[in-house]
């Protein structure tokens, strides 16, 4: 059944046809989704340049200096207030604050990678930026430890059929999904008018 959801999703969805000027004035709310390594706070941060809507990086509520985790009940009433601002481009999952999220957002992307995908996209940033400041954490540098492998590796079978059945309860034509970062990359590329917009990434 999820697999059969996921296909109707990918060929019924109008998302993928969203100008940037159509996006410019119907689009205020924000939601990207998917496993860490995808790249959700990067691609937050162009289309936050791109649309002029302020980009919301949830582990930066999260996580204060050197990684020390907030009270979640704390975390999640922050979460929610933010979700009620008039624009947002809110990355991240937190399941807790994620159906809320969804029901409020005009366009959901989802970064449906592979497990591998997102073991590569973890590895090329760690080798880029290890022991360096997160640009959207200040205060927590780039690591890599056991626990945090653990749940990427495990993100697919555990956390996805979770996105997958909040997703059941909103409209396809307001999800947009990618399977690979190249497929991503044009999208952006075609949706910004910019060829080069992927030059300066971090």
């Amino acid at each position: 059944m999820l697999k059969k959801f996921t296909k109707t999703l990918h060929t019924s969805n109008n998302a993928n046809t969203l100008t940037l000027e159509e996006c410019k004035n119907k689009v205020k709310r924000i939601s990207i989704i998917g496993g860490s390594g995808s790249g959700k706070s990067t691609l937050a941060d162009i289309l936050s340049k791109e649309l002029n809507i302020p980009a919301v990086h949830l582990d930066a509520i999260n996580f204060q200096p050197n990684w020390v985790e907030i009270d979640k009940n704390e975390r999640d009433n922050i979460i929610l207030s933010k979700s009620n601002d008039e624009k947002w481009i809110i990355d991240g999952n937190y399941n807790k604050t994620l159906q809320d999220r969804l029901e409020k957002a005009d366009l959901i992307i989802w970064l449906d990678y592979s497990t591998f995908a997102q073991l590569k996209g973890i590895t090329k940033r760690i080798f880029k930026n290890f022991n360096k400041d997160k640009p959207e954490l200040p205060g927590c540098k780039e690591r890599l430890n056991f626990t945090f492998l653990k749940y990427v590796c495990s993100y697919n079978k555990k956390k996805r059929p979770i996105v997958l059945n909040m997703l059941k309860n909103i409209h396809s034509d307001k999800v947009l999904i990618f399977k690979k970062q190249k497929d991503l990359n044009k999208w952006l590329k075609n949706f910004t008018n910019n060829d080069n917009i992927l030059d300066n990434i971090r």
